[in-house]
């Protein structure tokens, strides 16, 4: 069995709820194919010269996926552009930028390939499954792209206050997705870490040299304090939010454990966790966790005892902390967020559809469609389904620029 053979084998589309009704804020439709996100939106702003504020979008969208998005721009041009691999189709004027609340939805259509006639039986006995006892809501691989070799988060240290630790983590750590010139930039910090001089006249330039170079002016007493918040303030978001997700990801873990059978759990890596799932539920545990809200955990977080400061306080023990710490200090434009996300979700409008494979003859194909609640991942359900271990193809998603580093 085989995913993502080509683009198209992999669609996206938002479903949202804004309408044209007159504003500062352009509104457009973002057409994409094996671009990330983060590099499309470059893109645009490379084409009509404009500053990345003015920007906004609800969601990452895959790489290596045909997906359809929506963004707005404040004072953006009354048109559309076109370029190789992206097309932008203005849509209106709105009265305010998009904002992940506005995602109503996203529509999938997957295309497996090359799979056994015991694979689709496999396949579409899950997706019985799935529609009836719906999936555990992790955050998947692609929101952990900025964890390093050594996996550790760039937030904990930071959070404790180890803001060495935490710079490194962020511009020395060897990461799997790093390019050959990534890897190179780091090799070169990690041998003159701490001669700062030497550090910025070895390095090429880029935005990790200008945070260099704020140390070098003071090598005697660095201040990584400081450094870290010149490193641009969407990748520092994005450390927040992978350190949170684990956690978050942690806690629902171990109400699964609580609530079923150990021989009904299997466990699937994700990030640096392995997290059971689940392929039934008996009707206690299906009502519990379906109506059952797990509060992303931050020092904002204010709980009475109970099961949720339960599952908060056993994460954190792993960890070495306690919630009050899960907050930065040092810069106030980054914190942690605060909200709820359903324990489990449930797919909507699912179907599939099996066909030859026009890839691989004597082969069958199988079309999954379905639609998902913002904020779940079709990774999970297609991993459920597969059982592929999406680690590798998945982490250039949303995720890709969760993978980003401060060079650019």
């Amino acid at each position: 069995m085989k995913l993502k053979c080509t683009p198209d084998d992999f669609e996206v589309e938002e479903k949202v709820s804004l309408h044209p009704s007159g504003g500062p804020f352009g509104l457009y439709r973002l057409t994409k194919t094996s671009l990330g996100t983060p590099e499309a939106i470059d893109a645009v702003l490379a084409k009509w010269n404009l500053a990345r504020w003015q920007v906004a979008y609800a969601g990452l969208k895959d790489k290596h996926a045909l997906t359809r998005q929506y963004l707005t721009i404040k004072a953006g041009p009354r048109q559309g552009m076109r370029q190789t691999n992206l097309e932008l189709e203005y849509i209106g004027q709105v009265a305010e930028p998009i904002h992940a609340k506005d995602i109503r939805a996203n529509a999938f259509a997957v295309v497996l390939r090359d799979m056994l006639p015991s694979e689709i039986v496999s396949a579409a006995m899950a997706m019985e499954q799935i529609g009836q006892f719906g999936l555990p809501n992790y955050f998947d691989d692609q929101r952990f792209g900025s964890l390093g070799k050594c996996g550790e988060f760039i937030a904990r240290p930071w959070c404790l206050g180890d803001y060495e630790r935490a710079l490194w983590l962020a511009l020395a750590e060897p990461n799997v997705h790093d390019s050959p010139d990534e890897q190179q930039q780091k090799a070169i910090l990690r041998e003159h870490w701490g001669k700062w001089p030497a550090a910025k006249a070895a390095l090429a330039r880029s935005h990790r040299r200008s945070v260099i170079t704020f140390l070098a002016d003071k090598p005697i007493k660095p201040d990584f304090k400081r450094a870290l918040a010149l490193i641009r303030q969407d990748l520092r978001s994005i450390y927040l939010a992978a350190f949170q997700s684990d956690l978050w990801n942690g806690m629902l873990a171990s109400l699964l454990r609580k609530v079923c059978p150990v021989e009904s759990l299997a466990a699937r890596r994700i990030g640096k966790r392995e997290l059971p799932f689940y392929a039934a539920l008996d009707d206690a545990a299906k009502s519990l966790l379906r109506e059952t809200l797990v509060p992303l955990p931050s020092a904002r977080l204010h709980l009475e005892e109970g099961p949720v400061k339960q599952l908060v306080d056993e994460v954190l023990a792993a960890e070495g902390m306690e919630l009050r710490q899960v907050r930065l200090k040092f810069p106030r434009d980054t914190f942690f967020s605060k909200g709820e996300r359903p324990a489990i979700f449930f797919p909507t409008d699912v179907a599939h559809e099996v066909a030859d494979d026009d890839f691989y003859r004597g082969k069958q194909r199988m079309t999954l469609r379905f639609e998902l609640p913002r904020g779940a991942y079709a990774t999970i359900l297609v991993k459920r389904v597969t059982d592929i271990n999406l680690e590798a193809e998945e982490l250039e998603n949303e995720p890709a620029s969760q993978a980003a580093s401060p060079v650019d």
